[in-house]
């Protein structure tokens, strides 16, 4: 092999910074929803002080991996952990929330226990709010880390720096996209396939807001677009399936995308033009139509 190369790369090693690793992170925020919601695991705790010294494991072990990136942590790596650490009380209740509304949401829902074990934008939500709690306190990479973890088990893209309000509901999921600067108030109900994104993808953009605003008591229907950050889409709107929107909407608005089908003849005369063979495709249908009429009178 190239010595040069070798060279360059063990160059790169050696002037590598540290950094936790993925399966480390991943491991340890999935651990910690374990604890939060014993409906995901076997596990048993036999009192308050057998919770308190699992989630005091955990901690020390988030310590540990922020501590292995300290030079680019804004405050000490154990003042952060125990930020993070108590801030896990405030994302119990909004997931529990998120998971009321879902199963309001759904009718396929039948149980708290189906939601939290079985549906896919429960689990996006939830690493998502523990995530932004660690993207709130300018930790680096690690909340993006975790979101990407969530998207590759469930198709849900949700940026750590989106904000989310409560009661949250992802139906089904897959395909969505919510980008950064996304502000999503609370009751907001979004489908699958939905996409809260930029106009833009120039890089000068990066420290503008570049997504929508969702306001309050919104629904989304699937495969939606909505774009730009000065985009607003008023309270108590609905947005039907397939809309491409890119201008604000008023409060109690609805906009629906309307299909057009395009209706391709078999066996045109080629002797006549387009206008001229639909004209005549027409006239036999509706001949086709009185015959039948004729028939069953």
């Amino acid at each position: 092999m190239n010595k040069h190369f070798l060279e360059t790369l063990l160059q790169k090693h050696q002037q590598a910074g540290t950094f936790p690793s993925t399966s480390d992170i991943c491991r340890l925020v999935t651990r910690i929803l374990l604890v939060l919601f014993p409906e995901q695991t076997q596990a048993k705790y036999k009192d308050v002080a057998d919770v308190e010294i699992q989630m005091g494991v955990y901690q020390k072990e988030l310590t540990r991996l922020l501590g292995s990136m300290q030079k680019d942590l804004p405050a000490p790596a154990n003042e952060l952990s125990d930020a993070f650490m108590n801030e896990l009380s405030v994302i119990y209740d909004k997931l529990l929330l998120d998971i009321q509304a879902i199963l309001n949401g759904d009718p396929a829902a039948r149980s708290e226990f189906e939601v939290i074990r079985a549906y896919p934008g429960f689990y996006a939500i939830a690493f998502y709010r523990m995530a932004h709690a660690l993207y709130k306190l300018n930790i680096p990479l690690m909340p993006r880390i975790i979101m990407e973890y969530a998207h590759s088990k469930t198709g849900i893209d949700i940026h750590p720096g989106a904000t989310i309000g409560k009661n949250f509901y992802i139906d089904h999921g897959t395909g969505i996209v919510i980008g950064e600067t996304a502000h999503i108030g609370d009751n907001v109900k979004v489908y699958q396939g939905v996409t809260l994104g930029a106009l833009s993808v120039s890089k000068d953009k990066a420290d503008t807001k570049r997504h929508p605003t969702i306001e309050d008591n919104v629904i989304i229907y699937s495969g939606a677009t909505i774009l730009g950050g000065k985009t607003v889409v008023g309270h108590d709107s609905i947005i039907g399936g397939n809309v491409w929107l890119t201008e604000s909407v008023q409060p109690f608005t609805r906009v629906y995308h309307k299909a057009q089908i395009e209706v391709i003849i078999k066996n045109a005369d080629p002797s006549l033009n387009e206008t001229e063979n639909n004209e005549e495709a027409i006239r036999k249908m509706k001949k086709a139509e009185s015959e039948n009429t004729k028939k069953n009178s």
